[in-house]
């Protein structure tokens, strides 16, 4: 199913799609370095990435139109900045807001289905009214907003037309929901808005996909039955102590089965226990990307990510947090920074895919990154209940042509 990604970034929300079976004849992107990482792994014959377009350039600027009737399935991540609780929180009036492109990308191209996503911050209160705008925006895109119509005024006739559920012309059902990355198997605690639309006249009810992994199967596995030591060849002298305010909860786990869990959440140590150590200074030949940075240093709030738990959520570090979490914290209490491949293997990247760019530049890349697996996990039911909704089309329309040849005969 022909697709295009706006806003493709460092490539993460792409290469879940691709992965699910959406084959990218385009991706949009206005950054430099971002444009370069996909260009250097499109070089490299990656898969799928081999065939991609690669369009440097602002997305306003785009004519989607020339996509339209060709290209199904539109993907993207609006820049978060304007919704994330560590930005200055402007919404609507940040000049970086661009779910308006988003919205004319799917007007103009009426795909079959659409994906986008966003931080959790786009669900805070005072973002509230500003996000039914966009849901209903993107369930009527061809109700558009007048040249001096105030974005409120505009808002109130979307509610008037989903009211009366009459509307004709293009239409789309939408669904959205906040999911943790780390409930899908992503070693990190990463909450992302995902926002699905499938058009109304395929008769697609989208659902989200449920979790398959859980931090009670960790636990398990850690305190219960110590599996996740021996896989990991961790000896006893080595393993550290039971944090406090997990006792209450390991009590009741004590008390069931394995085989009624989840699997485990995938913690740091399971995401990069394999890499080459490296000293501040090296880099690792067998790895791309794999040097540490010196200078980490622990302080309040921002205190790393534990090496047996799922990461804190990686973050772009451009909001006075030097690195934001991008730090690994040591059972000792020492810290040190992730180095870029390490922040790769959190986002779910295949050890092939290069970074273009700085230490502080690849950094911001996998920060605004979407992680590859939980894209994959979603967009994989997408395309499943697509396929299935073009195949009962077919069906139905053969046995309609057959019906119309038997009529016609004398």
């Amino acid at each position: 199913m022909k697709s295009i990604e706006l806003f493709v970034g460092a490539g993460g929300l792409a290469l879940g799609t691709a992965n699910a079976g959406f084959d990218h004849v385009a991706v949009l992107e206005r950054d430099r370095n971002a444009c370069n990482t996909i260009r250097r792994n499109k070089a490299a014959r990656m898969r799928h990435v081999r065939d991609w377009r690669v369009c440097e350039c602002d997305v306003s600027s785009h004519d989607f139109r020339q996509h339209a009737g060709d290209v199904e399935f539109i993907s993207g991540g609006p820049p978060c900045q304007p919704f994330s609780i560590g930005g200055k929180h402007r919404g609507m009036d940040d000049r970086r807001n661009l779910f308006p492109q988003a919205i004319r990308a799917v007007r103009e191209v009426a795909p079959k289905a659409f994906l986008f996503e966003n931080v959790k911050g786009l669900l805070r209160k005072s973002f509230a009214n500003y996000y039914a705008y966009i849901i209903k925006q993107l369930m009527y895109p061809e109700i558009v907003r007048k040249g001096d119509e105030e974005w409120t005024d505009h808002h109130a006739r979307l509610e008037k037309v989903v009211t009366a559920g009459k509307q004709k012309g293009l239409r789309y059902n939408v669904v959205y929901q906040l999911l943790n990355a780390a409930d899908f198997g992503v070693p990190q605690r990463r909450e992302r808005v995902l926002i699905v639309g499938v058009r109304a006249d395929l008769g697609v009810k989208f659902s989200f996909p449920t979790p398959t992994h859980e931090e009670d199967a960790l636990l398990y596995d850690q305190w219960v039955t110590g599996e996740y030591w021996e896989r990991h060849r961790v000896p006893k002298r080595d393993r550290p102590k039971m944090p406090g305010r997990f006792h209450a909860r390991l009590e009741r786990l004590a008390c069931l089965w394995s085989s009624a869990m989840l699997k485990p959440w995938r913690t740091v140590r399971d995401a990069i226990g394999d890499l080459p150590a490296i000293a501040p200074g090296e880099r690792c030949c067998k790895f791309p990307n794999h040097f540490l940075n010196p200078g980490a240093r622990a302080y309040a709030g921002h205190d790393g990510s534990p090496l047996d738990e799922p990461a804190k959520t990686l973050k772009a570090g451009d909001h006075g947090v030097p690195g934001g979490e991008n730090m690994l914290r040591l059972h000792d209490g020492s810290v040190r920074y992730f180095s870029v491949r390490e922040c790769a293997r959190l986002q779910t990247f295949p050890d092939e895919w290069v970074l273009e760019g700085s230490w502080t530049e690849s950094m911001r890349q996998l920060g605004n990154a979407v992680p590859v697996r939980l894209a994959e996990v979603v967009a994989t039911r997408l395309g499943e209940m697509l396929r299935r909704a073009d195949h009962a089309m077919s069906v139905i329309h053969a046995a309609v042509s057959a019906r119309s040849g038997r009529q016609s005969r004398p």
